[in-house]
């Protein structure tokens, strides 16, 4: 339950209309307590009060019709410049990234600064009265109507203001970026029951992975089709304490999964019915897109396509592609010295309950690397990047399998890219790269060749 409440937080964070929406609530009963005010505290006739309106009925329904009129006026202005700049931001860096900007708080506070005066000031103006018997001015709720109108046009310079940053590519990587380091410090590491300690023989044998039959298994099949946006662990592993169960996901979060797909294969596989099952696929988040609720490798991919878009013929950027690669191999870094979850989980009496498909660190590689290295083999200034980058991230990466990783990824980036270059000073350059790299990965400096004859000589 708790996965699914923070779930739907995290889309009504995403959502452009929630903010406004909060704000113009706010409006209306701010309305009510002001004209309640100026009823029953402030509004006596002949009293003067030098710090509200003091003026006629007349000239309130003025000052608040016009108040009103162009606050609706420039929220519709407000909004098509909005609509422009996701336009521009889906063609330019691609349509995933316009989350990045529904989601900024800025713009939706400026949206709902002047949806909530124009409401304000209509509910303030249905309660001016000019009829001798019942006339009534709402000095204080005028006044606050004319502070919220100077408050919105300072919000409008400062929208244009934060637009205009808001497009340039550095800002939307660093926001990327940001969304990324988040995305990290949530998922590692992340509990789901206890890692399962090798060290210790505690264990009880009686939960060791079954020889899978088909007598002793069944299967539960995925009841929706969809990307994997989150699961619920602690729902997952109390299932599988209470019905003494064994539980192995065949998914993580980020991959997409097919109705009828296998979902989750379950041990003793005679305690399964229709109910469990039903219990079982609804921990189990499933939407259209794919979320950074407890998927890193699609922020990750965020940085990737605008980097893939900017390596384009159409756009030809490659200095935003080079920062993109900057800012993922600081985020490498930062996972190299993380712990990654083990795959199993064991309950509080040290049994094996769940068995997941983890992430790991050569996966992470791999997505950060793997477009950006194949779209830029003719790029000499992005290749030598990608090597200088591996250098940097290798020379931070304790673990022997995950330098393995990356050793493989710059023997990629070497190989495939001097063929591609005609400057001998950048193949020159782009060796000098790669054996840095290989300096760093394999504690020993390594001579390469290249000439092509050699190739069978080289490092491997």
């Amino acid at each position: 339950m708790r996965i699914k409440i923070r779930n739907f937080w995290y889309r009504l964070q995403e959502s452009f209309w929630f903010l406004p929406a909060v704000m113009a609530g706010a409006a209306i009963l701010l309305s009510f307590v002001t004209i309640a005010i100026d009823k029953v505290f402030l509004y006596r006739e002949g009293a003067q009060h030098w710090w509200i309106y003091s003026g006629g009925p007349d000239g309130a329904r003025t000052v608040l019709s016009v108040i009103a009129g162009s606050m609706i006026t420039v929220a519709g202005v407000v909004f098509s410049i909005t609509i422009v700049v996701l336009s521009l931001a889906s063609s330019q860096f691609g349509p995933r990234l316009i989350r990045n900007f529904m989601n900024v708080r800025a713009n939706q506070m400026v949206l709902g600064t002047f949806v909530s005066t124009f409401i304000y000031g209509v509910l303030v103006l249905r309660t001016v009265n000019a009829t001798v018997e019942a006339r009534f001015v709402p000095g204080l709720s005028v006044t606050i109507t004319v502070v919220m109108s100077l408050l919105s046009l300072g919000v409008l310079i400062y929208y244009i203001h934060n637009v205009s940053e808001s497009i340039q590519a550095q800002n939307i990587i660093a926001r990327v970026r940001r969304d990324l380091d988040k995305a990290v410090d949530r998922i590692f590491p992340e509990e789901l029951g206890h890692e399962e300690d090798l060290t210790r023989n505690s264990i009880n044998r009686d939960y060791d992975i079954p020889t899978v039959c088909d007598h002793e298994v069944c299967q539960v099949k995925a009841d929706h089709s969809g990307y994997l946006q989150a699961v619920d662990n602690d729902a997952l592993m109390r299932i599988a304490v209470e019905e003494n169960l064994l539980i192995h996901l065949g998914y993580h979060p980020g991959n997409f999964i097919t109705r009828g797909s296998v979902l989750v294969t379950v041990w003793p596989g005679d305690k399964v019915d229709e109910t469990l099952s039903e219990k079982i696929n609804t921990i189990f988040i499933v939407g259209p897109e794919r979320t950074l609720e407890q998927d890193v490798e699609f922020a990750i991919s965020q940085l990737v396509e605008i980097a893939v878009r900017a390596l384009s013929p159409g756009i030809n950027d490659p200095i935003t592609a080079i920062t993109c690669i900057d800012w993922l191999g600081a985020s490498l870094c930062q996972l190299a010295n993380r712990k990654m979850l083990s795959s199993h989980r064991l309950d509080e009496q040290s049994r094996l309950r769940v068995i997941c498909k983890p992430f790991v660190f050569e996966k992470m590689v791999d997505a950060a690397f793997n477009m950006i290295r194949q779209n830029s083999h003719s790029i000499a200034a992005v290749s030598i990047h990608l090597l200088e980058t591996i250098a940097t991230v290798a020379a931070q990466t304790p673990k022997k399998e995950d330098r393995a990783a990356l050793l493989r990824h710059a023997a990629m980036v070497f190989h495939g890219c001097k063929e591609r270059l005609s400057a001998d000073d950048d193949r020159e350059d782009l060796e000098k790269s790669y054996e840095a790299a290989i300096e760093i990965l394999n504690g020993e400096p390594v001579r390469i060749t290249l000439n092509p004859e050699s190739d069978s000589q080289q490092q491997k």
